[in-house]
């Protein structure tokens, strides 16, 4: 009880470890890697087809339309009660995955499951709120690690279940539904942020202080303190109405319009904070949209219904591997100013290989370790690029900035998906599919390999001063050491 108490009152160790522990179990979905041969298989009995061209899009655009909305609301309720919110529809999701049939009802899981995505954004900026800016790096490696950490124990458990215990999918959903409640659960014990960043905070807590404190006070009553406490009450009541009323009033309304251009300006007028934003809104993308398809690819080369399924091993491995480059970043003592954009397109174009690995392999295990390889590039700098962003932002910034890229994202995502996925448009093969993956990476190597090496020489040769100053400065020295 002591240590408990210890840790919730310390200035950032307990929310991030709340934060940590609803990420592991949030992201323990032991379900996860078998969703596309539970979907083609006997028990929902969709097409393959059906499932890359019609119902995968639809969470696509479903995100897109939930993003800008709940970051506005995670904004305005604070954080807490979006990942509250992401939490319940993380369990209604395996709800309709379990007890649900048909095709209309995956529709609806697809939707429910670009909540849960949308509200990410509330998981990834409500450390921030909370915790000293020292702690930023430390956090976000320990936050980012729980995720993948989760979901690596997830997928081994899930697939030492199928292959070993024999259990068939639908108990494998069943046991995700349970450990899925238990982060709905723990997401209660977050602590509440004192104040949203854009929409002004309430006063009732400090007006009902002061109504107590004015109310013994007075004694021009017979009843004096009976009398006061019912007029505090009143007034307390009343006071509670109307900043309600002021919430959500114009004047509040312009204000945070006002503000979020002012942040938006601020997060944006800095090159060094445009180039890794740029960075995160294309490989996340890119990330996102493979991640949406690899099962499909992993069925395409090996099916599912004649073979064994190790999806689930592959999946842990590759999130161990991932979580330990994250956690690593909490560690490392680099001059990211210098060579991060170098470090950006140098991991870039390791992954485009990877994607190159993926498609263009008939071996379903070199597939695996081109998936292998091609994630833990992107864990590792998608954190090095989270608290970088976060650790040049004032506190009214970060939110904002990770909403904007992840749309920026989203929106590139959803333009890729349109183009080459639907159905309704060119819907090319899963293998076209990730050979047009593969040469997007190497456009975005291409850009950040050639910005990189441009700021590294740049830095470089800014940071040692021209021959003539340091012979100016010898000079200078000599003739001191004379006089003296």
């Amino acid at each position: 009880m002591g240590c408990w108490e210890k840790l919730k009152s310390s200035g950032w160790a307990f929310p991030t470890a709340v934060l940590s522990l609803y990420g592991f179990f949030a992201n323990c979905r032991i379900a996860e890697p078998f969703l596309t041969p539970y979907l083609i298989g006997p028990y929902k009995n969709i097409s393959e087809e059906l499932v890359t061209n019609y119902l995968f899009p639809i969470w696509t655009y479903s995100y897109l339309a939930f993003l800008f909305p709940v970051f506005l609301l995670t904004d305005f309720l604070r954080y807490k009660p979006l990942i509250v919110l992401q939490g319940f529809f993380l369990v209604s999701n395996y709800v309709l995955l379990c007890f649900a049939p048909g095709l209309i009802a995956m529709v609806f899981l697809e939707i429910h499951y670009a909540v849960v995505t949308a509200t990410e954004v509330a998981y990834f900026s409500y450390i921030y709120s909370v915790i000293p800016l020292e702690n930023y790096q430390r956090a976000t490696g320990y936050l980012r690690s729980a995720m993948l950490f989760g979901y690596t124990f997830g997928a081994g458990l899930g697939q030492v279940l199928v292959s070993l215990a024999g259990l068939d999918y639908f108990h494998i959903n069943a046991i995700t539904l349970g450990v899925t409640s238990v982060a709905f659960l723990i997401s209660f014990w977050l602590p509440m942020p004192q104040r949203s960043m854009f929409f002004k905070g309430r006063k009732t807590t400090a007006v009902g202080r002061q109504s107590q404190q004015e109310g013994p006070g007075r004694t021009d009553r017979p009843d004096g303190t009976a009398a006061d406490e019912e007029d505090a009450s009143s007034g307390k009541q009343k006071m509670e109405r109307n900043d309600n009323a002021a919430w959500c009033s114009r004047k509040n309304v312009f204000s945070a319009g006002h503000l979020l251009w002012q942040s938006f300006r601020e997060s944006y007028s800095s090159r060094h904070l445009i180039y890794w934003s740029l960075w995160w809104a294309l490989a996340t993308a890119g990330y996102t949209q493979i991640l949406n398809y690899i099962q499909l690819m992993w069925d395409h080369i090996e099916p599912s219904a004649t073979s064994s399924v190790y999806n689930g091993g592959v999946e842990a491995a590759c999130s161990l591997v991932g979580a330990t480059a994250a956690f690593s970043v909490g560690y490392m003592k680099v001059n990211w100013s210098v060579w991060g954009e170098l470090a950006l397109g140098l991991f870039s174009a390791v992954g485009a290989g990877a994607v190159f690995l993926i498609v263009l392999t008939g071996n379903i295990w070199a597939c695996y370790a081109g998936y292998a390889l091609f994630k833990s590039c992107y864990m590792l700098l998608i954190t090095i690029t989270t608290f970088q962003i976060a650790a040049n932002l004032s506190m009214e910034c970060y939110a904002l900035t990770f909403g904007i890229n992840t749309f920026v994202a989203l929106s590139l995502q959803t333009i890729i998906t349109l183009i080459i996925v639907d159905g309704a448009t060119l819907g090319l093969d899963i293998e076209t599919q990730f050979i047009i993956y593969g040469i997007y990476h190497v456009v975005i190597s291409v850009l950040f390999l050639i910005r990189g090496t441009y700021t590294a020489c740049t830095k470089q040769r800014t940071s040692k001063p021209p021959d003539n100053i340091k012979m100016e400065q010898n000079t200078v020295e000599v003739i001191y050491d004379e006089a003296f």
